[in-house]
């Protein structure tokens, strides 16, 4: 088993190496998109190589060129060319063959002078005990570089291999707003993670900035704050995730099982005042880091049907509403309302019906 991951490292080229990279890219997607446009003219795979590309490209990102635009190609086949795509984000890409890195600078042959030249672009690629230069230490595959606000990125893609886990311990993991997420493992082991009064102060606090810049038409700024809380609740969902795989890893957990997402947002415990907050949290972001992470482990992810899930009794199966946070039943069992979520999600249906027994 193996799983494939995409390690980002942030790069700072010269001056000269910005503009020559901005070139790159731009001819890159023009050529792919000339390639595809003759395949669908004729119908048929190129025959074409790299001596046949008349482009200021290295050979090396030809060829990548050929085999991104045989993959489009495909893509198009299958839909009988009744839609072909156009890919208008500039970048380049280099094969696995074709650079190298250490703990300051990647390596990559780039056009200089007309010729292609292996040359060293800065890397913020930082020591040894950096997780994405040990990930880096796995099987690599191509290296993309592009352009996002301003800053140049390479990714480069990295396939782990995984161990399943043996053995079936499962731990149910409900999201929410003013808990972001809790953990209950099949032994009663509790976790809560995240903090919702934090979050919610941020983002209110996020929305006060941009309305007072609103008013002063300051559309930059504006957009500037927008990534910039997108950037945070990024962060705090890489945080959240790692820390429930962790502790599923703490508690030797083989399935983690969550809620199927299709409509938390009609589904999800909230008030008129939470409800800007609702419809701005990414609840599939996280779900799909908590996915990868625990995957990387060796951990399977399961999703459930969330029906009723934070109203049935764990331990006598009745139904009945919570009060607030706390959750109480006629037969004498009370527990926080999220935790009760949690428990009952552990052994709910999975919603593909492939599940683990628990």
């Amino acid at each position: 088993m193996s799983q494939t991951v995409t390690v980002k490292i942030k790069l700072l080229p010269t001056k000269e190496q910005a503009l020559t990279l901005t070139e790159m890219s731009k001819t890159y997607i023009s050529t792919i998109n000339d390639l595809v446009s003759e395949m669908v003219k004729e119908k048929k795979n190129t025959k074409k190589t790299s001596k046949n590309i008349d482009v200021s490209l290295p050979s090396a990102v030809k060829n990548q060129a050929i085999k991104d635009a045989k993959s489009v190609f495909k893509k198009a086949k299958k839909t009988k060319f009744e839609t072909v795509p156009v890919l208008k984000k500039p970048m380049c890409i280099w094969n696995n063959q074709n650079y190298s890195f250490d703990f300051t600078h990647i390596y990559l042959p780039i056009m200089i002078d007309g010729k292609a030249k292996k040359t060293p672009i800065r890397a913020l690629l930082v020591d040894k005990d950096n997780r994405n230069f040990n990930l880096l230490k796995q099987k690599l595959g191509t290296l993309r570089i592009t352009k996002k606000s301003n800053k140049w990125v390479a990714q480069i893609s990295v396939t782990i291999p995984t161990v399943k886990k043996t053995g079936v311990k499962v731990m149910g993991v409900d999201l929410g707003l003013k808990i972001p997420a809790v953990a209950v493992t099949d032994d009663e082991k509790v976790r809560f993670f995240g903090n919702g009064r934090e979050n919610k102060y941020k983002k209110r606090k996020f929305r006060s900035v941009r309305k007072a810049l609103g008013k002063k038409k300051k559309l930059n700024a504006i957009r500037n704050s927008k990534n910039k809380e997108q950037r945070w609740m990024k962060d705090k969902d890489h945080k959240i995730s790692r820390a429930i795989v962790n502790f599923a890893k703490e508690n030797k957990v083989s399935v983690i099982r969550l809620e199927r997402l299709a409509n938390i947002r009609q589904t999800t415990r909230t008030s008129r005042k939470n409800e800007k907050n609702l419809h701005t949290w990414s609840f599939y972001r996280l779900s799909q880091f908590i996915e990868y992470k625990a995957n990387l482990e060796g951990i399977e992810v399961e999703y459930v049907n969330p029906a009723y899930t934070s109203q049935t009794c764990p331990r006598c199966s009745e139904k009945n509403k919570a009060q607030d946070r706390k959750y109480k039943c006629r037969c004498g069992f009370e527990k926080h309302r999220d935790i009760v979520g949690a428990m009952n999600i552990r052994y709910a249906p999975v919603v593909d019906g492939n599940s683990q027994p628990a």
